[in-house]
């Protein structure tokens, strides 16, 4: 019989794996270093497999390792929400409501305002982590960008809120793009989108002359345009209330369109399907 593994199993492997040393875990952790040597023997040992490889210059995880460590902070995101949710369960007023980093300062402020009489559990996180809480039951509903890109599980659906675009953010004083071929020549291009398509994007910019480097979310993009004066390319809705003086959008040196859905349970929660026009027009989204 296969053992399961422990909560403190999946901690030490996820904490491994992050700091990149089994001292550091083992420190984190509070347990002695043999302590946490002997644990992942044990754990390497039912999982038939090696999981890290270590040296003097810490430990690395292996394919099978970081596979693990995936699972891990999963399943331990899941538990650390066990008992909010079972609380949320008995209250008929109140929603789990998840949705990715980038989205959420403009997404869930629209949300509370819209839904007043509601108690609306915020949660974030990528975006197929999200749409398996919905399938698992223990989220109502996700808002995210790559629902086309996804194969759903059994049992949820998708609703498309709106479609979004990728603008040119023009802080103040800055020169908006040029004209011809290589409209962006020798131009730094922070960019950021919230669907898969980075390295598509970074391509194009380099094609038109930019310098593209990634924001790791959308505010950081806008932020590091903002401190340089440089443009930045980001999707219309990152920016639907946030403009500042001086500053303004203008159309992208290309096409480029993503899609917002609303992922559920097969019958969506009647509130959310609502609201969804009054997302779409605070969102700046287009059907």
């Amino acid at each position: 019989m296969t053992t399961l593994p422990s909560v403190e199993d999946l901690r030490l492997v996820l904490a491994i794996s992050r700091s990149g040393s089994l001292g550091t875990a083992a420190r984190d952790l509070r347990i002695s270093q043999p302590s946490a040597s002997q644990r992942l023997a044990r754990i390497e040992r039912s999982c038939e497999t090696r999981l890290f490889e270590r040296d003097t210059r810490g430990a690395r995880p292996t394919p099978a390792g970081r596979e693990l460590s995936r699972r891990a902070e999963h399943i331990l995101g899941h538990l650390e929400q066990v008992y909010e949710a079972t609380r949320a369960a008995g209250t008929t007023d109140r929603l789990v409501v998840g949705t990715f980093a980038s989205l959420a300062a403009n997404f869930f402020p629209v949300l509370d305002a819209e839904l007043p009489d509601l108690d609306i559990l915020q949660q974030v996180d990528h975006g197929h982590v999200l749409v398996d809480w919905v399938a698992e039951g223990t989220m109502d509903a996700c808002f995210i960008a790559i629902a086309d890109q996804l194969t759903l599980p059994r049992g949820t659906v998708s609703r498309r809120v709106g479609r979004d675009e990728l603008v040119l953010f023009v802080p103040a004083g800055v020169t908006p793009p040029g004209r011809g071929k290589q409209p962006l020549k020798d131009r730094q291009i922070p960019f950021s989108t919230y669907d898969r398509g980075a390295d598509e994007l970074r391509d194009r910019l380099i094609s038109l002359g930019a310098q593209a480097r990634r924001g790791v979310t959308l505010g950081t993009t806008v932020a590091m345009a903002r401190r340089r004066s440089h443009l930045a390319l980001v999707p219309r809705s990152a920016l639907a209330t946030e403009l500042q003086p001086g500053e303004r959008l203008v159309p992208a040196p290309f096409t480029y369109r993503l899609t917002l859905s609303m992922v559920t349970r097969s019958t969506p929660p009647r509130p959310l399907t609502t609201v969804l026009p009054r997302l779409r027009t605070a969102l700046n989204l287009t059907r």
